[in-house]
């Protein structure tokens, strides 16, 4: 599928992996909606890159607000990509060194915007670009993001990576439920990323994380995330398949 003149929602799409999305798709000709709950930082992305991009504010875990963000993007053109980058995550055991329990509001809240916001994005996308007209027989893509976590989570994030191994488990059925309209489903699980989040830590901390990558060994950079999501929507034959985008990192258990 052909990325110029198309257009994309991307969640989580004002900073981080989503941001590096937003920039390589308006960068290859496409027109890009910007779905994030950080006002600020969206409107600010949307202005600087102009009028192929505008932003909205949305929960993923909301369906009216989705809806509304769709509605946005089906306005401006046929909806052809939409690339799940939102997602929180928590540090905490399944027991504390005290022996109390996992609060289990906050594995909740994890679940609800990791995972059941995934899907959320996914059914909705799914519905509208279902009523696209084919092109090279697909009708559109849908991305989800995962985490290396899905398969060797760390202590600490039971949370966290049974939000992520929800989304890698739901790929391959998506994919197939999807099929017969023409719309593919792939995801991505990164690695350790220098995302926003990590640039808050210490360059000691930084300089250990990249360490532990065999090759290369340092943090990947957004912008190959967001060179693979755009790959991934102009490859047509990508699809029901889960990408591990990590340096050949293997997590310890901590």
């Amino acid at each position: 599928m052909r990325i110029d003149g198309s257009v994309a929602m991307v969640t989580g799409g004002a900073s981080g992996l989503g941001e590096a999305t937003v920039r390589q798709w308006v960068s290859k000709g496409g027109r890009a909606v910007i779905v994030d709950l950080n006002a600020e930082r969206g409107e600010k992305l949307a202005a600087e890159l102009g009028d192929p991009a505008s932003f909205v504010p949305a929960d993923v875990s909301d369906a009216q607000q989705v809806e509304d963000a769709i509605a946005l993007a089906t306005s401006i053109g046929a909806l052809r990509a939409a690339i799940n980058c939102a997602g929180i995550g928590i540090g905490m055991r399944t027991l504390g060194k005290d022996g109390t329990p996992h609060d289990l509001g906050a594995f909740q809240k994890v679940i609800s915007v990791n995972l059941i916001g995934t899907f959320n994005v996914l059914r909705l996308a799914a519905s509208a670009m279902s009523k696209n007209e084919l092109e090279d027989h697909e009708r559109g893509v849908v991305i989800n993001t995962a985490s290396v976590a899905a398969f060797d989570g760390q202590i600490g994030q039971v949370a966290y990576s049974a939000s992520k191994g929800g989304i890698v488990g739901m790929t391959l059925p998506a994919a197939r439920d999807l099929s017969k309209v023409g719309i593919r489903v792939v995801t991505i699980a990164p690695g350790t990323f220098d995302t926003p989040l990590l640039g808050m830590l210490s360059e000691e901390i930084r300089a250990a994380l990249a360490a532990t990558i065999p090759h290369p060994s340092r943090l990947g950079r957004p912008d190959e995330f967001g060179a693979l999501a755009c790959h991934v929507v102009e490859n047509g034959y990508l699809n029901g398949e889960v990408i591990r985008l990590d340096g050949a990192l293997r997590m310890a258990p901590r």
